[in-house]
């Protein structure tokens, strides 16, 4: 008699490395999720004021997630698509202890693949039109992910696999 497995409930592994899809494993502790659900419930005025913007593709049809985790960090606004994260910053980023705390950060998004902008919240209230602007032009300018070739095409002008009955009616029609 075949002895069978104990029945899994919920979402096995969610997120977890894949070996066939290398898709990566993205695991965000309870701590972190619940400190970005209560960031995104008291957000300030100025990421307000670029989350009414931002939000559902509103600008270029760009995708963008507020007060996101990333990595150890919670980013104020990520897209992926164009691998960007924008901070929105108050005034205690302005003292060094805070300034070099945010050069790590910086430093870890760029590990990353992403494209930091910084904004303190006074330019997002006086310029909202120069900050989204700027914005703008970041997800513009990032380059769009290449999609893999199919098989049989064309690939640097060499045909590469070919289908014979279409080799046969190509060599049919040359033939005088």
């Amino acid at each position: 008699m075949a002895c069978s497995l104990p029945r899994v409930r919920g979402r096995v592994r969610e997120g977890a490395l894949n070996a066939a899809s290398k898709q990566p494993e993205w695991r965000v502790s309870k701590t972190q999720r619940s400190r970005a659900r209560t960031l995104r419930r008291d957000s300030t005025d100025a990421e307000q004021i670029i989350w009414s913007a931002l939000r559902a593709h509103r600008l270029n049809g760009a995708s963008f997630r507020r007060q996101t985790p990333v990595g150890p960090y919670i980013a104020d606004f990520v897209c992926h698509a164009a691998r960007l994260v924008i901070e929105i910053d108050g005034g205690q980023h302005f003292e060094a202890e805070q300034a070099k705390r945010d050069a790590r950060r910086d430093a870890y998004f760029a590990a990353k693949g992403f494209h930091v902008l910084r904004f303190n919240n006074h330019d997002v209230t006086t310029n909202r039109d120069g900050v989204l602007q700027t914005i703008a032009a970041a997800v513009g300018s990032a380059p769009s992910p290449t999609l893999p070739r199919k098989r049989g095409r064309e690939q640097d002008g060499a045909r590469t696999t070919e289908n014979p009955q279409t080799a046969a009616r190509r060599t049919r029609r040359d033939i005088p």
